[in-house]
């Protein structure tokens, strides 16, 4: 599937796929956040050394120290609420800047933080238009928060890194592989220049999560088998065209639904889940076969259901399942089997041994107790801070790229319906932009449901 594209130059660039993330080593959060069942303390073989991977340092709030200024670009829910969980994150922080295509949401954006935080944003810190997110990042800020439609994000953090800005990226941060090898080039930018740089991946910075990871990688499941992962719940939201919208107007306030602009939901939602397991492993997809199809959705040209199964570097499989439809089995979680036991996310983080028995839970309760901040969207923010004013550059956009481009392979092959592999779709000319990408009228004529097979069959 290729693309052409008059938005932008995106360069085909000769990146190899990369295999981990670069980050600093940290030394974890209390033990008291765990608890033990039973007595037994049966001797464990590490999957990896306690100080040999990252984990995050998760206090209410950042340490004090130099001002920092944000702007955002991509005003709507995300945004507005980003923005706010910055602001939360630390003293000493503030928002100079906003922008997106649309000007009620700039305004909205604004005014939202004029009534909760007493900020004020002038008439000439807000910009509106496709290249709003250039003028906001040369505004003198010290902080990119980037919250629009995933399709803008990998030109938007290009830029940035560019320009010597720290960035938080929410996820996904590309929806296809000329977007996925823009993201590859510009982490590697962004660890050359120091910079930080967190993604909305926010399991990696909640505390359940975290702990669950430290318990795996310290053998109490033993070695990773397989697993299985879920985001199915109700019908997800869609704008209805109004009168007077474009068409780039109406996609792009619908964008949810849309594939350039949202990746479809394996790629928007579920790379979460997805992302779990190749944190948690250590291990990319490299082969995927799949199925999906369209059943009840109300908009836009993408799928509401797929199931995927990965064949991951070592030849463990990984089962992906996703699904919006509404009046289904609804599951949101992870499961993680081992040699030894098997992990899941499910009714409060819980570690098993083969017959059953519970050995680790995560104490919520205690988390409560001794943390007054316990939002993972607000937490991301207290690490990026922190690594920031600390001068420890943290880079998650390589990592995250990697479940990102394993659920564009997911989806490929489920539109496809053909076995696709990782190398194929990281070197693949797949490019998502509208050919006539512009703020007005396009051809919609493009925006069609994919079949898979042949459909001569």
């Amino acid at each position: 599937m290729k693309r052409e594209n008059n938005l932008t130059r995106r360069r085909f660039l000769k990146t190899s796929a990369v295999a981990g993330a670069a980050g600093m080593i940290g030394t974890g959060t209390t033990g008291f956040l765990s608890s033990c069942s039973s007595g037994k303390k049966d001797a464990t073989t590490p999957l990896k050394e306690p100080g040999s991977y990252y984990v995050p340092e998760l206090v209410d709030l950042a340490s004090d120290g130099k001002e920092l200024k944000a702007g955002v670009v991509g005003c709507g829910g995300r945004g507005s609420g980003a923005a706010i969980n910055f602001l939360n994150a630390a003293n000493g922080v503030t928002i100079v800047a906003l922008g997106d295509v649309f000007e009620d949401k700039v305004n909205g954006l604004a005014d939202k933080l004029k009534a909760e935080k007493n900020i004020d944003i002038p008439a000439d810190r807000r910009f509106v238009g496709l290249d709003a997110y250039k003028q906001v990042i040369d505004s003198g800020i010290d902080i990119l928060i980037d919250c629009t439609p995933p399709f803008f994000r990998a030109e938007h953090f290009k830029y940035a890194v560019e320009q010597g800005k720290h960035c938080f990226l929410e996820k996904p941060i590309c929806v296809d592989s000329v977007g996925y090898r823009t993201v590859v080039a510009a982490a590697k930018q962004a660890q050359a220049k120091n910079l930080c740089v967190v993604t909305g991946t926010q399991r990696h910075h909640q505390r359940a999560y975290v702990e669950s990871y430290k318990q795996i990688m310290n053998g109490l499941i033993g070695e990773i088998t397989g697993g299985v992962v879920y985001w199915n719940q109700s019908m997800l939201w869609y704008r209805e065209r109004q009168p007077g919208w474009s068409d780039f107007e109406f996609m792009v306030r619908d964008w949810v639904n849309w594939k350039w602009l949202s990746g479809d939901h394996i790629v928007e939602q579920h790379v979460h889940n997805i992302d779990v397991f190749t944190w948690f492993s250590g291990l990319k997809p490299v082969k995927a076969v799949a199925f999906g199809s369209r059943q009840r959705r109300v908009t836009g040209d993408q799928y509401d259901n797929f199931s995927v199964d990965f064949t991951m570097e070592n030849g463990i499989h990984l089962h992906s399942m996703c699904r919006q439809i509404d009046g289904c089995a609804n599951n949101v979680s992870e499961f993680i089997q081992g040699t030894k036991g098997s992990w899941t996310s499910q009714g409060g983080h819980v570690i098993r041994d083969l017959a059953g028995n519970v050995i680790w839970q995560y104490d919520g309760e205690a988390e409560k107790a001794n943390f007054k901040q316990t939002d993972p969207y607000t937490l991301e923010h207290v690490n990026l801070i922190n690594c920031i004013r600390k001068n420890t550059p943290i880079e998650q956009a390589s990592e995250t790229a990697i479940s990102n481009l394993g659920a564009i392979m997911g989806r490929e092959a489920a539109y496809t319906g053909q076995e696709t592999t990782w190398d194929a779709i990281a070197a693949a000319q797949l490019d998502y932009t509208p050919a006539d990408l512009n703020i007005g009228k396009m051809d919609m004529s493009r925006f069609t449901v994919p079949v898979p097979g042949n459909s001569k069959q």
